[in-house]
């Protein structure tokens, strides 16, 4: 009992009325914790200056009955990690860096544990399913136009159905993460064989063309592995010197907890791949660039604006279909060749992004809005 006293009167002298938020992740024998150290960094660096007291918490020390929590911190002097006790946070902030490990069992139910207890302001609990996604912008009118046909991937029949309707489609695992698992189908009648599926490796894609819708689907089987897809109608994307090109939007809520664009990149497509994510060989591009190269300088303006109003409209739709507490997410847009605007994915564990000005600002943006969550929350226990 005294040891327990002692622990809440220190970790009260630590925190001195900071607001306190920890950076959620799992453990790891060899490193401490998983996750990304130079972000996790970052995120401390960056908070300690916004007033807030930050650690990185792993989901086996987080005690809902307890009022510390042993929690890492990052000397910036030594360059090391240092584990301390730290007061219970007001904010949990998920960075659990891979789906398989938000699906661990005891994973889970410490975030759901986290989501049911009413102390506790847990943001971005999950990984998105795409499924999910899909059908949550299907729900609303505002967001349907964006959404290209899509189906999950149950069957032969299923297919080719899909592919009257469209010649040129992708096929994407329900569960994948940037660009993993991607393949597509391109169907050309007039040719001995007709159907090209091209598999997205490390940094090239694979090609086999097949002569009959069968092969495909047995080929396409053998590729998934039994994991589950969807079936997606491809589109034309404007392009760059031959290569396709799409938007890369990050939207944070802001410290009035609303949706605001942080920023909006552009990614080139590899010369020998089918996505644009930038470790499979894509390349950072500067947006108006790009669609200046496809438009002219009006007509980018215009369309850069409207994908900046699409992207907020989607991470409110996305928030709405979910019912969990969302902060922020990056989601792909493409661009057709007559300037249309459509969505492909979002992610709700969002990559650093290259482009310093984003970098920074989606940094102090994370502050902002915990503090948002923070008053909020201490405006309902004062009973406001």
């Amino acid at each position: 009992m005294e040891q327990l006293v002692k622990e809440q009167e220190s970790t009260a002298e630590i925190r001195a009325g900071r607001p306190v938020l920890a950076i959620l992740t799992i453990e790891d024998d060899i490193q401490l914790f998983r996750g990304n150290r130079s972000n996790f960094a970052d995120l401390i660096r960056v908070g300690r200056q916004q007033g807030f007291i930050v650690y990185v918490l792993t989901a086996k020390n987080l005690f809902l009955s307890r009022t510390s929590l042993k929690g890492f911190i990052f000397d910036e002097q030594q360059e090391i990690w240092q584990q301390r006790l730290l007061p219970f946070p007001d904010i949990i902030y998920n960075r659990i860096p891979q789906r398989e490990d938000e699906l661990l069992p005891a994973v889970k139910n410490k975030i759901n544990a986290c989501i049911k207890d009413p102390r506790v302001t847990l943001f971005n609990p999950f990984f998105f399913n795409k499924w999910h996604l899909f059908e949550w912008l299907r729900q609303s009118k505002t967001t349907k136009p964006y959404i290209p046909l899509t189906r999950k991937l149950m069957s032969l029949n299923g297919l080719g159905k899909m592919m009257q309707k469209h010649s040129f489609l992708y096929l994407k695992p329900e569960s994948g993460k940037a660009g993993k698992g991607i393949m597509t189908i391109t169907l050309k009648a007039e040719k001995q064989l007709p159907y090209r599926l091209k598999i997205q490796e490390e940094r090239k894609s694979a090609t086999y063309n097949c002569a009959t819708i069968t092969k495909l689907w047995s080929r396409i089987q053998k590729q998934s592995s039994g994991e589950a897809y969807i079936a997606q109608q491809g589109i034309q994307l404007a392009s760059f010197n031959d290569r396709r090109f799409d938007l890369r939007a990050l939207v944070q809520k802001n410290g009035d907890g609303r949706w605001e664009m942080t920023g909006i990149g552009a990614r080139v497509a590899g010369s020998s791949s089918i996505t644009t994510h930038v470790p499979r060989g894509g390349m950072i591009e500067d947006p108006e660039k790009l669609l200046i190269s496809s438009f002219n300088a009006e007509q980018a303006r215009r369309i850069l604006l409207k994908a900046k109003r699409t992207a907020l409209l989607i991470a409110r739709q996305i928030e709405r279909g979910s019912g969990q507490t969302l902060g922020e997410m990056s989601m792909d847009l493409g661009i057709d060749s007559l300037g249309s605007v459509w969505f492909f994915e979002a992610n709700s564990k969002p990559m650093k992004f290259d482009e310093p000005h984003i970098r920074q600002k989606s940094l102090e943006r994370i502050f902002q809005y915990g503090l948002y969550l923070t008053n909020k929350k201490a405006g309902k226990a004062g009973g406001v």
